[in-house]
Formats: C-alpha cells, sequence, structure tokens
C-alpha cells in the first residue's frame, strides 16, 4: 500500500519512548511532520533526527509536531533519545502496520542481497489529517530544511 499527496493520513496509535503513546488523532489541528527511519542509532538515521531536532524551534513556532518512527523497541528509542538528547517523540512499530499503511516496508537490497526494510521517507500532514507532501527515499542532507520549508508554505 501507498499513501499519496492529497490522500487522508493512515491513523494510527503507537508506544513511544518513555513510555508513552502517540495517536495521529490527538494532534487534529496540528501540522505533523511523520518520518520513517530504519534504525536507531546509525549514521543517516542520527544525522537526520539531529537535524530534525536543530529545527525543532522552528517547526514548534507553527505548531507543528515532528514524529520519528520506525521499527525498534521503545528501549531502544528510550537509548537513541537520552544519547542525542532529541527533543521530539519517535514511536515503535514493531509489526510494521503503520509502515505497511504509508508503503515505507520496501524490498531494499546491498550488496547484491535483498531484504524487507524502512525506506527513509517524510509525510507532511496538514491539521485536518491530510497528506500535503512526500518525500521518499530522502537524502539526509537538508533534508529538514526542505521539510520546514514545506510545512512553513501550508500556514
Amino acid at each position: 500500500m501507498s499513501v499519496n499527496v492529497g490522500d487522508k493520513a493512515p491513523s494510527f496509535s503507537l508506544p513511544a519512548d518513555g513510555g508513552g503513546k502517540v495517536s495521529l488523532k490527538d494532534l487534529k489541528g496540528k501540522t505533523v511532520v511523520l518520518y520513517f527511519y530504519p534504525k536507531d542509532d546509525t549514521s543517516g538515521c542520527t544525522a537526520e533526527a539531529c537535524a530534525f531536532r536543530d529545527a525543532l524551534p522552528d517547526f514548534s513556532k507553527m505548531e507543528a509536531e515532528i514524529i520519528g518512527i520506525s521499527r525498534d523497541p521503545v528501549k531502544s528509542h528510550d537509548k537513541f533519545k537520552a544519547k542525542y538528547d532529541l527533543t521530539f517523540p519517535l514511536v515503535s512499530d514493531e509489526d510494521g502496520t503503520v509502515c505497511e499503511a504509508y508503503g515505507t516496508w520496501v524490498e531494499k537490497s546491498m550488496y547484491g542481497r535483498k531484504y524487507m526494510g524502512i525506506e527513509r521517507s517524510t509525510f507532511l500532514i496538514d491539521g485536518k489529517g491530510v497528506i500535503r507532501n512526500v518525500w521518499r527515499k530522502v537524502k539526509v542532507p537538508a533534508h529538514a530544511d526542505e521539510v520546514l520549508k514545506a510545512a512553513q508554505a501550508l500556514k
């Protein structure tokens, strides 16, 4: 399955770091940056998380929420957040249901070996729950700035 610009964002309610829970319906009225990343504490994922962390004050001015999502367990998210002082929720989609709903669970290839994994992707969701921008196969450098510009254009 895959979602596109103009589609209603698939709803979810998932466990988050610190023992919390994040539900898309609880964020109604706010702009949501939902970014999918492959694995906690790996080089690309750390760079992406830190870029969103550093841009958070600018996102907050627009009442935009940033949510990171991977299939790592909550315990892993807790360590990752503490290590890099991440100040936004990381949610755990251990069974991959939400990854499937957003079309981010894909076949990947490394050194000729095929395997299933998360395609680094970001979805910008407006206050009505409609997807306004989609970035797939994200390249980390300058991505957070690009998402911020798109979010500012919604306001």
